[in-house]
């Protein structure tokens, strides 16, 4: 299920890109170059990187998509649930929304990874 693997890569490309073009965590998070969150969502923006590199192999290789269902789904599955468990902050609603988009993208890669 390539296709599915492509849209899951498609969904982390904006915030991954924040790793060439850091200004844009500003744009996208409101937190300024001088704020020590500015760091931690720079490393964030390097995880994010990870997972399209992860979603692109699994796209390509079969072999990958076992681990890739693990690695995509802790990621967007944690998001929601902390996202839940905080109260959902409207701050962050996009961010949730957009993930909640890919699920049913990834449940059909995790299902046929797994078949």
């Amino acid at each position: 299920m390539p296709l599915a693997w492509l849209v899951l890569g498609l969904i982390h490309a904006t915030p991954a890109a924040a790793v060439v073009r850091p200004r844009m965590l500003t744009r996208l998070y409101a937190v300024e170059l001088d704020s020590p969150l500015f760091l931690l969502l720079q490393h964030r923006a390097v995880f994010f990187a990870t997972i399209v590199l992860v979603c692109a192999w699994a796209a390509l290789d079969p072999g990958a998509r076992r681990v890739a269902s693990v690695v995509v789904g802790a990621s967007v599955v944690s998001f929601l649930v902390f996202y839940w468990r905080s109260g959902s902050p409207r701050a962050l609603r996009w961010i949730a929304v957009t993930d909640l988009i890919g699920i049913p993208f990834l449940a059909v890669a995790t299902v046929d990874a797994w078949r």
